[in-house]
This record gives C-alpha cells, sequence and structure tokens, in this order.
C-alpha cells in the first residue's frame, strides 16, 4: 500500500515538477519557501539555534539574515532534487562544474583508489549524480536506504544514472575489500550526527563539541588510500562548482582524529564562506558530550 502511494504521489506531483523548465522550477521553489519559513515553520528552531551558536559573534539581524536565505536554498535544494529524476546528462554537466578533476587523475595514475569526503553543502544530490562521468576513476557512494522502498529505487536510479555505483553503508567493508579491475574512489558525507556518538571522534566544528562519524578516516587508514576534501560551490541559482583538495596521500602516517580533523577545517572554512548553503535543518549537536558522558 505504501508503494502504490508513493508511486501514485511521484507520478501524479513530482515527475511534473521535475519536467518544468527551470524557470518555473524556481516558481515552485519560490512558493516552497514561503510554505517552509512562513506557513509551516519548518524545523525553525532548530534551525536558528544551530547557526546562532555557531556564529555567537553575529547580530540578530545577521542570524536572521542567514535562517532565511538558508530556507531560500534549501527550497531550492529540494526542487532541484525533484529534477534529478528527469535531469539529462548534458543539464547536469552544464549545472555542476569540477575546477581540478585532474587531482584525482594524477593518484589513479598512481595506481592509487580514494577516498573523498564530501558533506551536506550545495547540493549533494546534483553532485551524486554528476561525479558518476567524473575523472578516471570508478566512482561509488554510501547510502542509508530510504523506508520507502519506492523512492530508495527511484533515487538510486537518479544518482547512478550517470555511472555512479551506490551500495548501502552495511555493505562498506565488502566494497573496500572487493578486487577491481581499476582504481575507484569512494564518497563519505561526513557530517552528519553518528548513530553512536559514545564511540565517536569528539573535535571542535564551528565552536562546539561535536561528535565525528570515523569512517573514511578508518577504512583510508585500514587500506591506505588518500583521502580528498570535495567542496561544492553554489555559484548562483542552480549552478555549483566543485574543488578537490588532498588530506593525506599517506593516511597511515598520522594520528588517530588527524585526518578528519583537517576535514573539518575544510569544511568549517566553507561554511564560513556562504552559511546558509549548509543543512542547518539536520540536527547535528541534539546530545551534548556532557550529556552523554556526564562530564
Amino acid at each position: 500500500m505504501k508503494y502504490k502511494l508513493g508511486a501514485i504521489l511521484y507520478y501524479i506531483l513530482l515527475y511534473p515538477i521535475s519536467k518544468l523548465p527551470y524557470f518555473l522550477l524556481y516558481s515552485v521553489s519560490t512558493f516552497l519557501y514561503v510554505m517552509l519559513y512562513y506557513v509551516l515553520g519548518y524545523r525553525k528552531k532548530v534551525i536558528a539555534e544551530n547557526i546562532a551558536l555557531s556564529f555567537p559573534e553575529k547580530g540578530d539581524k545577521e542570524i536572521q539574515r542567514i535562517v532565511q536565505d538558508f530556507y531560500r536554498h534549501f527550497a531550492d535544494l529540494l526542487v532541484e532534487v525533484f529534477k534529478n529524476f528527469t535531469i539529462s546528462r548534458s543539464q547536469i554537466k552544464k549545472r555542476v562544474k569540477f575546477e581540478n578533476p585532474d587531482l584525482l587523475d594524477a593518484l589513479y595514475e598512481k595506481g592509487k583508489s580514494v577516498v573523498i569526503a564530501t558533506s551536506h553543502y550545495g547540493n549533494w544530490e546534483m553532485l551524486a549524480v554528476a561525479i558518476g562521468d567524473l575523472a578516471k576513476h570508478q566512482q561509488h557512494a554510501i547510502y542509508k536506504p530510504l523506508n520507502s522502498e519506492f523512492y530508495d529505487k527511484k533515487m538510486k536510479e537518479a544518482r547512478e544514472k550517470l555511472g555512479l555505483t551506490m551500495f548501502p553503508m552495511a555493505e562498506t567493508l565488502k566494497y573496500f575489500k572487493k578486487e577491481h579491475e581499476s582504481p575507484i574512489a569512494i564518497f563519505f558525507a561526513s557530517d552528519q550526527w553518528p548513530s553512536n556518538p559514545t564511540r565517536a571522534y569528539w573535535t571542535k566544528f564551528l565552536g562546539r563539541e561535536t561528535p565525528v562519524l570515523m569512517g573514511a578516516e578508518q577504512y583510508a587508514k585500514l587500506f591506505d588510500w588518500p583521502v580528498v576534501y570535495c567542496e561544492m560551490k553554489k555559484v548562483k541559482r542552480g549552478y555549483y562548482s566543485v574543488k578537490f583538495e588532498l588530506i593525506t596521500e599517506t593516511p597511515q602516517e598520522l594520528e588517530k582524529g588527524e585526518i578528519m580533523n583537517l576535514y573539518g577545517e575544510k569544511l568549517e572554512t566553507t561554511i564560513r564562506t556562504k552559511p546558509e548553503y549548509w543543512l542547518w535543518s539536520h540536527r547535528r549537536w541534539k546530545r551534548t558530550k556532557k550529556e552523554i558522558f556526564g562530564l
């Protein structure tokens, strides 16, 4: 029954929206912004608190501006996700530009597979589509399957249309151990709240004690893969640029937590440049270290 309801919603609403030309698509975005911000107040308390506590030096007016700009971007993000269902290869290549894929190509020529640490900044769903046709590595990405079987299938199809291979997080170790014909790249979204914060690595991020997912670092060290930071910036509405930065080519030589600290520093720099483009609606600091450990 849930599968049928999901299919009905998709074919009656989401698919038609996905087929709209961009000037109409962003009219839908403007409507969603009004609904989310003014009518529903979607997670407004969480968003405002996350931003205010991350930027204590900013005044109330500046915080309010960032909050509103976040909602505008979030509405754009939603319609761009819908667009991914039908976006063409030429459209995605026009709207997502990679500045320096040669950095990855150089590692490929050395015969090295790569861990790419990305985040929920910009439009990570458009990035997922675009990276399938990127550089020389075969691109892979970890995902958490959706509860809806129908939308899990549709999202996976959209992300994989240019060649990306998605695999559930439960199969991560299998993909690292698997024999591949040539070097591969595996993308980790490393800025989420860990499922078990008591086992996470804790560090300072945006001025706050923050538990960090260690998967990217742990697998890189275990298999001795270089780690690359992936930064996605919003150039203008519907257009993004992507740049890669090498974090380390020798992960086993670094101390525990050092890779994730370097990743966090780079992500924080990205966020501080244009804070409205990060996913502030995520409950990134749902519990403090003191609450978890009783310190």
